[in-house]
């Protein structure tokens, strides 16, 4: 007995115990072989029934689309994964994870197809309630912030308090609701710097502001104070700095060995370090900072205002308190 024939029942074995659905296509896409696991979560009873059928067809609609471009991908020799929903044989619904990759002939190339499908039907669910519960928890927020906005309204209304600190107060009220928003695809879980960032300087023009960057998320939390920190540096720039004039704002972060982020100003008028600090220039030095775990500085340059932020990697994913 060689190698082979030892091995055969150890792989059939392995086969039956994965409840991974293992499939071989062929280059046009019709089924050919199904692992024992996959027939058994796949609830196939006669895979002779299936067998030469188009795999696309298992899929409808958007999954039926994907599985088609996946076997294209195959067949140019790249692999592809997406997920999406498909019933079973016996018709009960399931969502699966799908990676479909070239089997490779001796000439090298691509000769058949493999097909590895995950049932992640019960993660699927649980993303489900976690975006509802995100959803009631995003309605609740807003309704917080407008009775917060309602009562500060009535508690600032006398001619006591300025116009410009009642603007201040509902400017940040609506970065902080808006921050909310930009994190609600995602389950209040993450979000993408460069969103933070353009849905805070947008009421000021975006074609004022180069945004350059790698993508990255980070957490809520840190999502959250850098759109605050944004806010008030760009109040502050329209007062006082490139934003009052002709100038322009460069907006630049870097993942590397540590996280850099940048602000730096240029165009507007001589820049002179202010003789006391207030709200805005706390939140951008000591909290953000606090938040990222890091070191904030501000530099009062002739030429224009520079802000940066210097935190280690870890923190952009930290969830825990500032």
């Amino acid at each position: 007995m060689n190698s082979a024939e030892r091995e055969a029942p150890f792989l059939r074995s392995l086969l039956a115990a994965s409840d991974d659905c293992i499939k071989v296509l062929d280059l046009d896409g019709k089924l050919t072989f199904m692992s024992e696991g996959g027939q058994r979560v796949m609830e196939v009873s006669d895979f002779n029934a299936l067998s030469g059928c188009p795999w696309p067809d298992f899929w409808a609609d958007a999954g039926n689309a994907e599985a088609r471009h996946a076997i294209a991908e195959a067949q140019a020799g790249r692999s592809y994964r997406f997920q999406g929903a498909a019933n079973t044989a016996a018709g009960n619904p399931r969502y699966w994870d799908v990676k479909v990759s070239p089997i490779i002939g001796p000439d090298g190339n691509p000769e058949r197809i493999l097909s590895v499908s995950r049932d992640i039907t019960e993660l699927k669910a649980a993303e489900d309630r976690l975006l509802l519960l995100a959803q009631e928890l995003k309605h609740r927020m807003k309704n917080t912030i407008a009775m917060i906005q309602a009562i500060a309204g009535q508690t600032l209304r006398g001619d006591d308090i300025p116009l410009a600190a009642r603007e201040a107060f509902n400017d940040r009220l609506r970065v902080l609701a808006e921050a909310q928003d930009l994190l609600m695809p995602s389950a209040w879980a993450r979000g993408p710097i460069r969103g933070v960032v353009e849905r805070a300087v947008a009421p000021h023009g975006l074609d004022r502001f180069d945004i350059v960057g790698p993508p990255r998320d980070i957490s809520s939390k840190c999502a959250v104070a850098l759109a605050l920190a944004l806010h008030e540096m760009a109040t502050n720039s329209v007062k006082y700095g490139a934003l009052r004039a002709d100038g322009r704002v460069r907006v630049e972060w870097s993942v590397d060995d540590e996280f850099r982020f940048t602000w730096t100003e240029a165009g507007g008028p001589k820049v002179e370090e202010p003789t006391r600090k207030g709200f805005g220039s706390r939140m951008i030095e000591r909290v953000l900072a606090s938040y990222f775990r890091g070191t904030g500085s501000v530099e009062y340059r002739p030429e224009g205002l520079v802000f940066t932020l210097v935190a280690p990697i870890d923190a952009l994913d930290d969830e825990s308190g500032a």
